[in-house]
């Protein structure tokens, strides 16, 4: 069976294959925490699946799924404590978008990372939300090709 890719996950192509991870997390204050990450498609390219392993106790390892759900672009994410989160997603002009409004809103959260090094780095912050409505930097992210 040929299935055609879906155009509007074409430009995710960028994040196909192995990075390493390193991470700064406002709760860790002067910890570096690494790990690796693996982005590949699920044959048909209607579905791309990130799969992230981290070497401290405190990050859980997790699955995610983004692709098409419904009427938008989304990623479903999954871990090793047995979270699951829905996060909509784009891509647009090297800058990869995640966020969810939550309810409690003290929970939503948004994500930006911007590719640079011609592809080979994306350097992005979480951001979490707090009851009051403003936005405090969560966790700093930077993928490395390998």
């Amino acid at each position: 069976m040929t299935t055609t890719p879906n155009p509007e996950l074409q430009p995710f192509d960028a994040f196909v294959g192995e990075w390493t991870i390193e991470a700064k997390h406002r709760l860790l204050p002067g910890v570096v925490v690494r790990g690796d990450t693996v982005f590949e498609w699920l044959a048909g390219e209607k579905f791309l699946i990130q799969r992230s392993t981290m070497e401290h106790p405190d990050f859980p390892d997790g699955i995610a799924i983004i692709g098409m759900f419904g009427d938008g672009l989304a990623m479903h994410s999954f871990d090793s404590r047995g979270v699951y989160r829905v996060l909509e997603a784009s891509f647009d002009d090297g800058v990869w978008r995640l966020w969810r409004d939550a309810s409690p809103p003290d929970f939503s959260q948004r994500f930006a990372g911007s590719f640079a090094d011609g592809g080979d780095t994306i350097q992005g912050v979480f951001q979490i939300a707090h009851a009051d409505g403003r936005w405090e930097d969560d966790m700093e992210i930077t993928y490395r090709r390998r």
